[in-house]
């Protein structure tokens, strides 16, 4: 292969930002339970996703509004080729799929399946309402930052350089608890271990 191929390869695997998308629900849709959503939802995700690793899934206290079910948490990490409104437009399709109604539901209320982009690459995006890169309330919850961090350890707040681990040391436990069973990605379907 010709010199030039192959460093023009190179900048473009430098180019697809490493993403952390953070999945949540708690709600079952048509007949299937939570965990059921969250790994069908990560068979979907890998449609557009090149997913490079799975969080553990945590179940964690309803945060804002309290009067409900406890949530299950994870997140997902991988590559995307496209920008940060490509994969919120995949994202929120996801999300129909699953039975989310954004015009009906309640603020912090019941979810069949909420899919954040908590990171992508370093970008930095402030469009607030429609994206918002790292997410708004990141560095306030700890059901989000657990699973990220045990995606990439290192990781930091872009714009501050804090270390999410130390953002996330600070906050309260917020009821977070890791379950025995963690997804695995293989070559061809996604199986809890």
């Amino acid at each position: 292969m010709p010199k030039r191929t192959r460093r023009l390869k190179k900048l473009r695997r430098q180019a697809i930002p490493e993403t952390v998308l953070g999945l949540g629900t708690n709600l079952g849709y048509k007949g299937k339970s939570c965990k059921q959503i969250l790994t069908e939802a990560i068979k979907e995700i890998k449609n557009y996703l090149g997913i490079t690793g799975i969080s553990h899934m945590y179940e964690t206290e309803a945060q804002g509004k309290t009067d409900q079910n406890n949530f299950l948490n994870m997140a997902v990490k991988g590559n995307f080729n496209g920008t940060a409104y490509d994969l919120l437009a995949k994202i929120e399709l996801t999300e129909t799929m699953f039975g989310r109604n954004r015009i009906t539901e309640a603020r912090w209320g019941e979810r069949s399946l909420d899919i954040d982009i908590l990171i992508f690459g370093n970008n930095i995006i402030n469009d607030a309402p429609k994206l918002v890169i790292p997410h708004q309330e990141l560095n306030k919850r700890r059901f989000a930052l657990v699973p990220l961090l045990e995606l990439i350890p290192d990781a930091t707040e872009e714009g501050t350089g804090i270390p999410y681990s130390k953002i996330c040391n600070d906050l309260p436990h917020q009821g977070v608890i890791l379950l025995e069973q963690n997804i695995s990605v293989l070559d061809t379907d996604i199986v809890f271990c």
